[in-house]
């Protein structure tokens, strides 16, 4: 299965918090693969790793719970998992099994390739941002959802000679066009009304964000004026393009500081700033305490 890397592999010795490729030890469809979330905790027991392992992933996570109770944090929020919770995390973001409890579901693996480039849930899953829990309970949507899910189950655990992955890409499409329909968090801001802009500029960002903070060199790299990249970010978020910028560069810091064990000043030198003093600044700015003190918190909490 996917998470094979992870029930196999330690945190690595560089600092770095543990990413993990898709690599399932039996590739039945190339870049997707659907499984129960029971599973995945089995397994991991029985290699004795801990199950709240702090891990990310280089494809997409969808889950949906369907019976018992546990924890996911994503990013540093800490959700909570009950028959009809849905939960995506993207490719980048920084999670853990914070209590599996007795959480299980259908647990669906894909990379951003895999779904069909011909639908418009190609955007969906190129986008490294966005919601990632729903409490769906017993509403019209959770059916619908479990009743794809369903089929896609049904069809990739045909003879391996027989799935079909067109099948398989065509009603996942479907799933995420069904997510993309379910109300957004983050304070009534729209990614979509900025448009092809503000979809380009979090691109380049996320390429960019440890080499440039400045407006100026984005605006540069796409062929857009800070005024045009502003108004997009404004449009999607409600924030200038300068508070976006410094907003992915905060995140990555509360990440490191939080998940390795990297001094400070490695930690700067990582995010662009070559000084700890100026990162420290930049940090306390953004986050309301120093880098020192977010570390001690969250690791007490760990």
């Amino acid at each position: 299965m996917v998470f094979a890397n992870l029930d196999g592999a330690d945190p690595p010795g560089d600092g770095a918090i543990l990413r993990l490729d898709f690599n399932p030890p039996e590739e039945r469809v190339p870049g997707f693969e659907i499984i129960d979330l029971a599973t995945l905790h089995e397994r991991r027991r029985r290699r004795r790793r801990r199950p709240d392992l702090v891990h990310r992933v280089d494809f997409h996570t969808l889950t949906l719970i369907t019976e018992g109770s546990g924890e996911h944090a994503i990013d540093f929020v800490t959700y909570p998992c009950r028959p009809g919770t849905l939960l995506w995390v993207r490719p980048g973001q920084v999670q853990s099994f914070v209590r599996p409890g007795t959480a299980n579901g259908t647990h669906l693996l894909f990379t951003p390739a895999f779904p069909p480039h011909s639908s418009s849930a190609d955007r969906l899953v190129n986008e490294w941002y966005g919601s990632a829990c729903w409490q769906l309970g017993a509403s019209p949507t959770y059916a619908v959802l479990s009743t794809l899910l369903g089929q896609l189950r049904a069809e990739y655990g045909r003879p391996k000679q027989a799935v079909s992955a067109e099948i398989l890409q065509l009603l996942l499409a479907t799933v995420l066009l069904q997510v993309d329909r379910l109300p957004k968090d983050g304070g009534g801001s729209d990614p979509y009304a900025g448009g092809e802009v503000y979809a380009r500029f979090r691109a380049e960002l996320e390429r960019s964000y440890a080499t440039t903070r400045r407006a100026a060199d984005y605006a540069h790299r796409l062929g857009y004026t800070v005024k045009t990249l502003t108004r997009a970010c404004t449009a999607a978020t409600g924030q200038p393009v300068k508070h976006v910028i410094d907003a992915r560069v905060a995140l990555e810091g509360r990440r490191l500081l939080a998940h390795t064990d990297e001094p400070v000043a490695t930690i700067a030198r990582r995010l662009g700033f070559p000084e700890p003093t100026n990162f420290g600044k930049f940090f306390t700015r953004h986050v309301g305490e120093t880098p020192g003190s977010f570390r001690q918190t969250h690791r007490g909490q760990q």
